[in-house]
C-alpha cells in the first residue's frame, strides 16, 4: 500500500545541510558539539504532568510527526533522521521523554511513573499542547511503546506508525514467564533494577550502564566517546533514576502502577490491536531482540502494515540506518500529505 522511496542517503544529508533547515539545527548547545547533525535550541511545553523539553524543525504546516527515543538513548537518536524529514517538508518533533533531558515534571508530588500508560499518555498530552489533530509517531525502545500505546488506544490522533521490534504494549499479566536465555542474558538491567543495588549503581554509573548496554544491543555499531557523551548528557536529570527503575520494576510486576494511570493500564491489559497505517522494522544485527519476520505480530496490526528488516543495524536502529528509518517515516508522511 504504501509507495517505496529510493533516495540514497547522499541525497537526503545534501538536501538537509542546505538553507533553513541546517540552521534550525545548528550548534546552540556544548552538549551536541560534533554531532553529525545538531539539536538546537530546545523548546519548552507544559504538557499534561510534564514540562518538555523538545527540539523541532521543518515547516510549521508540514505533516506532523514526533521522534520518540528509548533508553538508555536520547533524542540525539535522531540527529540525522530529523534534518532529513524537515528538509522534505515535514514538521518535525523530537522531545525528551520524562526523566530525560529538560523535561521536568510541573508539580513536585507527581509520582516519578515509568510505566508505559505513562509515557503514552505524555505524547497525547504533548500533541495537545501542540495543538495538533494527528501525526505520525516514529521510535524505537521506550519510544516505540509509547507510539505502540498511543496508536492502540487513541487512533484517531495518529495518522502513522513506525515501531522498531514491532508491537511493544507489554503483556504485564505475564511478566514472569522466563524468555530465551539469550535473551534474558542481553536484558540483565532489567533484573538488576529490580533491587536496590540495581538503583545505587544506576545513580552512580549510568554512563557505564549505558556502555555496557550498547555494546550489547547493537554489535555493529562503532560509537564514539562523544556520541555516548551527548546521550548521557540527557540522564543528567533529577528524576531519570526514580523514572527508570519504576519502568523496569513495573513491566516485570515488581512494582505497582499509579492510580492516574490505572484505567489505562486496564485498557493495555487486553493487548489492543493497531489499525493505524504501520510500518515495522527489526534491525537485522540487533544484539538482544532477533529480527523476525513479522508474522508473530501480524494479528496485532489489523489496519496497513509492512514489516521490514534493515540489514547491519542493531537496537538503536534511528541512529544506526538513518536512511532507512527517515525512509519509513516519510512513506507515512507522504501518505498522509496525499490524502
Amino acid at each position: 500500500m504504501f509507495k517505496e522511496i529510493h533516495n540514497n542517503r547522499r541525497g537526503f544529508l545534501a538536501t538537509a545541510a542546505a538553507g533553513v533547515v541546517a540552521a534550525q539545527f545548528a550548534a546552540m548547545s556544548p552538549a551536541h558539539a560534533g554531532a553529525a547533525f545538531q539539536l538546537g535550541p530546545v523548546r519548552q511545553i507544559k504538557a499534561g504532568v510534564l514540562d518538555v523539553g523538545y527540539f523541532e524543525a521543518g515547516p510549521i504546516d508540514g505533516p506532523p510527526v514526533l521522534l520518540l527515543h528509548g533508553f538508555p538513548y536520547s533524542v540525539d537518536s535522531f540527529a540525522e533522521v530529523a534534518p532529513m524529514l524537515a528538509a522534505r517538508g515535514a514538521r518535525v518533533i523530537v522531545p525528551y521523554l520524562r526523566g530525560h533531558g529538560t523535561t521536568r515534571f510541573v508539580d513536585s508530588a507527581t509520582p516519578r511513573s515509568g510505566q508505559q500508560a505513562a509515557i503514552g499518555v505524555d505524547v497525547i498530552a504533548l500533541m495537545d499542547a501542540l495543538k495538533l489533530d494527528r501525526a505520525v509517531l516514529a521510535g524505537y525502545d521506550w519510544g516505540g511503546r509509547a507510539a505502540c500505546v498511543a496508536a492502540a488506544l487513541w487512533p484517531e490522533r495518529v495518522s502513522g506508525l513506525v515501531s522498531v521490534n514491532s508491537y511493544l504494549v507489554q503483556d504485564i499479566a505475564k511478566a514472569s514467564l522466563p524468555v530465551a536465555p539469550s535473551v534474558e542474558s542481553g536484558i540483565w538491567y532489567q533484573h538488576y533494577f529490580l533491587s536496590e543495588r540495581g538503583r545505587a549503581g544506576l545513580v552512580a554509573n549510568r554512563r557505564e550502564i549505558a556502555r555496557t548496554i550498547w555494546l550489547r544491543n547493537s554489535p555493529n555499531w562503532r560509537f564514539d566517546e562523544a556520541t555516548l557523551a551527548r546521550h548521557v548528557a540527557a540522564f543528567d536529570n533529577p528524576d531519570y533514576v526514580d523514572v527508570v527503575i519504576h519502568s523496569y520494576r513495573h513491566r516485570l510486576g515488581a512494582a505497582d502502577g499509579y492510580a492516574a494511570y490505572a484505567e489505562v493500564e486496564r485498557r493495555l491489559a487486553a493487548l489492543p490491536t493497531i489499525a493505524v497505517p504501520t510500518i515495522t522494522l527489526d534491525g537485522k544485527a540487533d544484539g538482544v531482540v532477533p529480527a523476525t519476520d513479522g508474522k508473530a505480530t501480524a494479528a496485532k496490526f489489523t489496519g496497513p502494515r509492512s514489516h521490514r528488516v534493515v540489514e547491519g543495524a542493531g537496537h538503536n536502529l534511528p541512529e544506526e540506518a538513518p536512511k532507512e528509518f527517515a525512509e519509513a517515516t516519510w512513506e507515512l508522511l507522504s501518505a498522509r500529505r496525499a490524502g
